[in-house]
């Protein structure tokens, strides 16, 4: 049930990962949007200057905005202007898309989590998921999962 369309199956540079996302929740339908930047930011991103940790998606007055994400200034000569790292990033997303985000939120009450910022194309967009928070048991459960193929690949090796 991914709503990832056969255009994400071209060659992408991921960027960034969101490595806590896995582990603190169970990923149910993965998206694909694309990012609403300034011509500085698109530079930053591309130099791979953007960090996902803490970062969230919200839904606010019909539009799909991502939160606290960190892009860090573009700044070649060094000027020395303070500028807003963690601005709200709007969302491209179809309306069908945004529709199944906004129900499952509002009645399932899923958080929209961010996987990764990557490039197709020289476009930057992202890949998000609607996620359901785990238990701690679930997390010992996949903690003891990463040990054991560890453990497994340590002997063949």
């Amino acid at each position: 049930m991914n709503s990832i369309s056969p255009r994400s199956q071209l060659p992408k540079k991921i960027i960034a990962t969101n490595r806590r996302a896995s582990f603190d929740y169970e990923l149910l339908d993965h998206y694909v949007a694309g990012l609403v930047l300034k011509g500085e930011e698109v530079k930053s991103v591309k130099l791979g200057r953007v960090s996902l940790a803490s970062t969230f998606v919200s839904i606010k007055d019909g539009s799909v905005q991502l939160i606290n994400c960190d892009i860090s200034p573009y700044q070649p000569n060094k000027n020395n202007e303070k500028k807003d790292t963690k601005r709200p990033i709007s969302l491209l997303v179809k309306k069908e898309e945004l529709k199944k985000l906004i129900g499952a939120v509002k009645e399932k009450h899923y958080s929209i989590i961010p996987l990764n910022i990557f490039l197709i194309r020289g476009l930057v967009k992202i890949e998000f998921a609607l996620a359901r928070s785990k238990k701690l048991h679930d997390k010992r459960e996949s903690i003891k999962k990463k040990d054991i193929t560890r453990d497994i690949s340590h002997r063949l090796a």
